[in-house]
């Protein structure tokens, strides 16, 4: 700084991390911790996350950052994400820094040089009980931690972890091979615990999460097991028995059966969020749902083979307060359970059938009738659902938001006349492969739904280019996919360019008629478009990408395999033209070796012989 530093010698320490804290970027607050080392040391203060990966060396980040950044409280740890060197900054910059990061570095490094085992060498770089023990002591404060796939973690890193962490509230152990002793100390050390996810957690058996009930009963609220093989019934007993204040259960279990799901529903009165892939349940565990988990909002069913309407329509007599039903491959549920639901649970927002095959129109037509708050609807793989059904949803759900049609082969045009006319605040509207949706359905909704800022229509053969116009003229469109369509061409594109000049997703993939006209107008219009998808779009040229990346300066990703007209100058353009690119998807052959020199971390191959 020129004169007098008017800011370091005014402003007190703490006005200065207030407003550290108060912007909103990551590359805001690293560029102002690196004006002054008064700055660097109260910006680290303002740090209260960390994301970082267990592959490298882990270890050693953990100590490096537990020194400089004393106030985080949530720590994120995931094995399958790759660790860059970035964050922890090993220049010569700032000197104390430099000296222990340094001799921290060097021991690692001599550690694993000294090691004759091949299984040593890869045990160094993953997270272990050292690292975990360090990050017990670096941060005292952690209330959030997240261990994602951590398999050289123990029980003995857990226990140290659980013994100096008391105020620890969400543990996340996803993937770790962690055992009942641990847990047991979880339990024991950390009261304040209230949301616990174990899922693929084989080491533990019943012993570990009966402990840890007994001793977190009081404060847990959020559990979730699944793919554990030794977890049963025992467990979700001593859940229901200890943990009364538990408001969310996720459960995906072989082993369990209704006995422990019964335990649950009788001691956790407060459950509010339900989701359970259970194939040995049968209609008495919902039945004690519907009898005791009167407050339940959220309830997720997934491959349930064992149960019928019966089990339903307890959930509809029970829970008036269900907001939230997903129904995904429940093969002997018809339209008498979804009635039940209708009539019973009148606060339904959002509502998802996936795969029901037994669900047909009488069931929509009672949801079109019964439940007026409707926000949301997803209809997957339902072929005995018609056009009557969603007429119904149109007349009767003013408040529809978002639908999703997936493989219905039984709605068409009438359907979508009847949802564009009646739900006039749909701003979100996904189909795919609904083959009697045509031009007549999407003008519709391009006439009345004005709120409308995202739509996807993949692989409709009968939409084309005067749907696509009547769209840009009636909506303002942020996010648009048409893949698949091929009646679709230039003339479509062009009208959405011109309408919709706020458009930042656009998948064009699989327009055989699209050519360069259609991106010379995305050029020249959408200037905040950040994803493209030209894949198999055969008639498009480097000429056209040209016109499309000069004004696009915006633009993130860009995807064009199999476009036969563009060849390597094609993909230099995009890559010198756009300076915020991070993705370009193409054959191998069309990179040149000097866009590799240039751009090679951006550039993604489809496969690598191409």
């Amino acid at each position: 700084m020129r004169g007098h530093d008017w800011i370091n010698t005014c402003l007190p320490d703490e006005l200065i991390i207030e407003i550290f804290r108060r912007l909103d970027s990551k590359s805001s607050r690293d560029a102002c911790s690196l004006v002054c080392s008064r700055w660097l040391r109260l910006e680290r203060l303002t740090r209260a996350a960390i994301r970082i990966g267990a592959t490298g060396s882990p270890d050693l980040f953990v100590h490096l950052l537990s020194t400089r950044f004393s106030n985080v409280t949530n720590v994120h740890i995931d094995e399958r994400l790759s660790l860059p060197l970035p964050p922890v900054q090993l220049g010569r910059r700032r000197g104390s820094d430099n000296s222990a990061a340094s001799s921290l570095k060097l021991h690692y490094v001599a550690q694993k040089n000294g090691s004759t085992s091949e299984e040593t060498d890869f045990d160094s770089l993953c997270l272990s009980d050292a690292g975990l023990a360090a990050l017990a002591d670096g941060f005292p404060k952690l209330e959030k931690l997240r261990l994602i796939w951590c398999s050289n973690v123990t029980s003995d890193g857990l226990t140290s972890l659980a013994r100096k962490c008391a105020s620890l509230k969400a543990l996340d152990l996803q993937g770790c091979y962690v055992g009942d002793q641990g847990l047991a100390a979880v339990g024991q050390c950390c009261k304040q615990l209230e949301d616990l996810n174990l899922r693929f957690c084989e080491g533990l058996t019943d012993t570990g999460l009966v402990e840890l009930a007994c001793g977190v009963g009081n404060s847990l609220k959020s559990l979730g097991v699944a793919a554990c093989a030794k977890i049963t019934d025992i467990s979700m007993e001593a859940v229901g028995s200890h943990c009364r204040s538990l408001e969310t259960l996720s459960l995906d279990s072989e082993f369990i059966h209704n006995q422990g799901v019964l335990a649950v529903a009788k001691g956790c009165p407060h459950l509010k969020v339900l989701k359970l892939q259970c194939i040995n349940l049968t209609d008495d565990a919902l039945k004690a749902v519907g009898a005791s988990c009167l407050s339940l909002e959220l309830l997720a069913l997934y491959s349930f083979q064992r149960f019928t309407d019966k089990g339903l329509c307890a959930i509809g007599n029970g829970c008036k307060k269900l907001k939230n039903l997903t129904l995904s491959d429940c093969y002997f549920l018809s339209d008498k359970g979804l009635e039940a639901i209708a009539t019973g649970c009148k606060e339904l927002t959002h509502l998802e059938v996936n795969g029901c095959h037994n669900i047909g129109t009488l069931g929509i037509e009672s949801v079109g009738k019964c439940c007026q708050h409707l926000t949301e609807l997803a209809l997957l793989y339902c072929q005995r659902i018609g056009d009557v059904g969603l007429l119904q949803v149109g007349q009767g759900c003013k408040f529809l938001q978002a639908l999703h049609l997936v493989d219905c082969s039984s709605i068409g045009d009438e359907a979508m006349c009847g949802i564009a006319s009646g739900c006039r605040n749909l701003k979100k509207l996904h189909i795919r492969r609904c083959y009697e949706i045509g031009n007549k359905g999407i003008i519709a909704v391009g006439e009345h739904c004005k709120s409308l800022t995202d739509l996807s229509i993949r692989f409709c053969d009968r939409v084309g280019d005067k749907a696509l116009i009547a769209i840009a003229e009636g909506c303002s469109l942020h996010y648009l996919n048409v893949s698949g369509c091929h009646q679709i061409g230039d003339a479509g594109v062009i009208a959405i360019a011109r309408g919709c000049p706020q458009l930042c997703y656009l998948d064009v993939s699989v327009l055989q008629n699209l050519g360069d006209m259609a991106m010379a107008e995305l050029g020249e219009h959408c200037t905040s478009l950040k994803e493209i998808v030209l894949s198999h779009c055969r008639q498009i040229t480097d000429v056209g990408l040209a016109h499309l990346v000069k004004r696009c300066t915006m633009l993130e990703s860009c995807h064009m395999v199999y476009c036969s007209g563009i060849t390597s100058v094609g993909v230099a353009t995009v890559v010198s033209s756009c300076p915020n690119i991070k993705k370009v998807l193409v054959e191998k052959w069309k990179v040149s070796q000097r866009t590799k020199r240039r751009a090679g971390s951006v550039i993604s191959y489809l496969c690598v012989d191409l």
